[in-house]
């Protein structure tokens, strides 16, 4: 993209909450809390990557519920769509699961390895080996797209070359089911689910052992487009203390369960 289109997309970056390099995040840095865990349950037979969520796995893996930033639930604001998230894996992929209630299912882009949370809903998932200074960033939509992006460090968050692809994305695996329709936002919609599949082979490229004993550290952030809100909706598991999805300071340990 030319400069100019570059600088617009990063100004946007940098302005919405989940990708905002914040003041919070510097002091988070000094005073680290101490982690939640979020439990991955072991399969083994592999998920079924259609979003439908009948999985045997699913009905037996932890259901964590997703909520705004503490600073807004302090100050007496609601969530108002529900979202959950399940975690499992096996040798080959880190399993997500989610199941979004949504009145206004809305994502505009057609294409993947796009900038997702300026388009619509979505959900996003970061993972950080806890002994390493890089990241991944990675998306999936309603429509069954997906984006991956792959940050060195926190330091170079806002460089151009963070947001090229950060993953091969044919041996990331999407799938998605609407109750609704997508992209009327003349109708009431009810709910949508997704189901991903990170491969470890990517997760493993720099070294990071994936699976039990290894040190991984996860965020579920999630982006609510609606008609029917006076501004979108982010929540997260686990609870951040301010809406800022790159403090990974406050993401949650990722426990391999087998």
């Amino acid at each position: 993209m030319n400069n100019y289109v570059w600088a617009f997309v990063l100004l946007s970056v940098l302005l919405v909450s989940g990708c905002a390099i914040t003041n919070g995040a510097a002091e988070k840095e000094k005073t680290p809390v101490a982690a939640p865990a979020l439990i991955a349950k072991y399969t083994e037979t592999p998920v079924v990557i259609d979003g439908t969520l009948d999985d045997p796995i699913w009905s037996v893996a932890p259901v964590y519920q997703l909520s705004l930033s503490k600073d807004l639930t302090g100050k007496g604001e609601v969530l108002k769509e529900e979202g959950c998230v399940q975690l499992a894996w096996d040798e080959k992929y880190l399993y997500v699961a989610i199941k979004f209630v949504d009145s206004d299912i809305v994502q505009e882009s057609d294409k993947d390895q796009d900038f997702h949370f300026l388009t619509g809903d979505l959900v996003e998932v970061f993972l950080k080996p806890t002994e390493s200074t890089w990241y991944w960033e990675i998306y999936g939509t309603p429509n069954e797209k997906k984006s991956v992006f792959f940050f060195p460090g926190r330091g170079r968050l806002g460089l151009q070359g963070c947001y090229k692809l950060g993953m091969d994305l044919d041996t990331m695996l999407v799938g998605a089911k609407v109750k609704g329709t997508l992209n009327d936002w003349k109708d009431k919609d009810e709910y949508w689910t997704l189901e991903m599949a990170i491969p470890a082979e990517e997760l493993n490229r720099y070294g990071n052992k994936f699976g039990v004993d290894s040190v991984w550290t996860i965020l579920i952030g999630r982006y609510n487009y609606s008609r029917y809100f006076a501004n979108n909706e982010l929540s997260m598991a686990p609870q951040l203390s301010v809406t800022s999805y790159h403090m990974y300071e406050e993401y949650a340990k990722l426990v391999f369960e087998k």
